[in-house]
């Protein structure tokens, strides 16, 4: 994962759900050069916010044994022209998940109001992994410990 779009990881409950904080702040590297008289947060980044969190609580879930491709999405409405400078509250939720996949949606919020949600999110497991990496990765990448 080159760009970490998510800052740190507050909730954790394997198999169902992961919360974590964003904050977008006028310094960040996709802003650069892009806009010169308005920045506004891409929703493609909004987009990948939501999808990296859920993804580390697939990942957690299935021990660490694969590595989840987002594949879909579907149901994407996002708040337009939202400028840099607000914390956003990420939720994700494990809808179902098997060997092969996962299904799953996640939300978007500042300040309490929804800007941002993914209604449906598959994504395809791929195997083998380096299951060692992947947890220290998480660690690194949550604030948590494992």
């Amino acid at each position: 994962m080159r760009f970490l779009y998510y800052d740190s990881v507050i909730h954790l409950e394997k198999g169902r759900s992961i919360v974590g904080v964003k904050t977008f702040t006028l310094s960040e590297e996709f802003l650069r050069g892009h806009y010169r008289k308005k920045a506004l947060v891409p929703a493609a980044i909004m987009i990948e916010s939501m999808a990296q969190l859920l993804g580390w609580l697939i990942i957690f879930s299935h021990d660490f044994t694969l590595s989840p491709i987002m594949s879909l999405i579907e149901d994407v409405p996002l708040t337009a022209h939202l400028r840099p400078g607000f914390k956003a509250e990420i939720h994700g939720e494990i809808i179902s998940t098997s060997k092969r996949d996962t299904l799953g949606k996640a939300q978007m919020y500042v300040e309490g109001e929804l800007i941002a949600s993914l209604g449906r999110i598959i994504y395809s497991h791929f195997y083998p992994v380096n299951s060692k990496d992947l947890i220290q990765l998480f660690g690194y990448y949550s604030g948590l410990k494992i």
